[in-house]
């Protein structure tokens, strides 16, 4: 995790640096948003910006648009104080947060950007011989495919490739192919020269070029466009790459890892991906198991992610109850350790007691989940009614207004939801993710979706 602070953040950049360096990020510090923009076009990369909210935020968003820059912004300003909050997010920023800062409010928005945990915990058969083969291949320099559902960790097991390679003292760089605009991608990918295009005031240096020497993560590479994927393929074959714009090619040492949550060989019987690419990305194929396929991870993972809420929300450890264990058991988990992760903060702070009771593990209603528990369900008496019901965001709906659902779709009920709890949480996305146990990433599509991207 990279992280550049611009500004001073009224004084709070030691405060934020100590912080941000405890969760494992590397920082550095620029006086103001040219600046900025300057070190990255360079090659000084990030993988967050953090502004003070005096600082023209919207300059900086027109500036990265214009030199192809695709990077998360998060303002800090004065504490209590809703309309900077506002301000800040509609000029561009993705999350806001108060000064002086929070560690634990820090932690969280590092996590929510990078959607990583480092931990590789598992115990079941399926992922020890998964893990054995990653140790085995790790050293080397071989391209490698890491394949599974989404959710299944596919991240987490290509930074442990890295940490445990020849490279790990050199750059680990990140590229959701997914996420970035196919208009930007090249740029952001091999860099461009100053003129390449409108805006392109400087020379811009690309990932490709950041990873020398280390490691290149491909993310959701299957989502790449096929022009694009001719490129790609020279540039690994040739170890070299051209910048948009540029004269003469760049000579490049780096380790390509990708990864991909789809049938490859289908997506290339479909003509929707290279067969020359693919061979060259899959030297060494990682495939990840499905968690429904781990079941022995399950209370290992559920235990660490309980752990690590409970701490970050100052509350004291808890274990589960033998109902609520086979609760989560039973739970088919479609996805998979990321799922998990999400209802596990949820837990934590739903959850009363001394110990963890069913009841506070909210879980989807499912039809699968319904069939894989028949007996349970046919062995268990029908509830009694409830004057409230629970929401998926951990709330309570009162009885009155539970009238109101009815007639509305599904869709209609989700969108009032995730703009409620939007609302509830003054725009903070972070906040407003985790409260509703979905990744950060499924949040900003949602209001892409609703057309709320910019005034949220």
């Amino acid at each position: 995790m990279r992280l550049m602070i611009i500004g001073d953040l009224e004084g709070q950049i030691g405060a934020a640096t100590k912080i941000a360096r405890a969760r494992g990020a590397k920082v550095t510090q620029v006086g103001g948003v040219d600046e900025a923009v300057e070190m990255l076009c360079k090659g000084q990369g990030a993988d967050l910006l953090m502004i003070h909210v005096d600082e023209d935020i919207a300059h900086l968003v027109q500036m990265l648009e214009a030199e192809r820059i695709t990077v998360e912004i998060v303002a800090c300003g004065v504490e209590a104080n809703p309309a900077q909050a506002v301000k800040a997010i509609k000029a561009g920023a993705k999350e806001y947060i108060p000064l002086p800062p929070d560690e634990e409010l820090i932690a969280a928005v590092l996590e929510a950007v990078t959607e990583e945990t480092r931990n590789v915990l598992y115990k079941s058969a399926a992922m020890t011989g998964v893990m054995r083969m990653v140790e085995q291949i790790a050293p080397s320099d071989a391209s490698v495919l890491i394949t599974g559902e989404s959710g299944t960790g596919k991240e987490v097991v290509a930074r442990h490739i890295h940490q445990k390679s020849k490279r790990a003292d050199k750059p680990f760089v990140s590229v959701n192919c997914a996420a970035i605009p196919e208009n930007l991608l090249e740029s952001e990918l091999f860099g461009h020269e100053k003129g390449a295009f409108t805006g392109a005031l400087n020379r811009r240096i690309g990932k490709f070029e950041e990873a020398d020497g280390g490691t290149l993560l491909l993310d959701e590479i299957s989502e790449m466009d096929l022009k694009l994927q001719a490129k790609l393929l020279r540039a690994i074959q040739e170890q070299e790459i051209d910048r948009v714009g540029g004269s003469k090619p760049v000579k490049i040492d780096i380790r390509i890892l990708a990864t991909s949550n789809r049938n490859l060989p289908e997506t290339v019987q479909k003509g929707l991906f290279r067969e020359d690419l693919y061979y060259r990305l899959n030297v060494i194929n990682v495939m990840l198991p499905p968690l429904r396929e781990r079941a022995e991870d399950i209370p290992l993972l559920a235990e660490y992610f309980i752990e690590k809420y409970s701490k970050a929300n100052g509350l004291p450890p808890r274990r589960f109850t033998a109902d609520t264990l086979a609760k989560i058991k039973a739970y088919p988990w479609p996805g998979n350790v990321r799922e998990l992760e999400n209802i596990m903060h949820r837990t934590v702070l739903m959850a009363q007691g001394a110990q963890i009771e069913a009841e506070a593990v909210l879980l989807p209603q499912s039809s699968a989940y319904a069939s894989a528990t028949p007996a349970a369900s046919a062995a268990q008496p029908a509830p009694a009614p409830r004057p409230a019901a629970p929401a998926s965001d951990g709330y309570a709906i009162p009885a009155d207004e539970i009238s109101h659902l009815v007639g509305r779709t599904v869709e209609e009920v989700e969108r009032d939801l995730i703009l409620r709890t939007l609302d509830h949480c003054l725009g903070n996305r972070t906040h407003a993710a985790n409260i509703l146990g979905i990744s950060i990433r499924t949040l900003r599509n949602k209001l892409k979706q609703y057309g709320q991207e910019d005034a949220a």
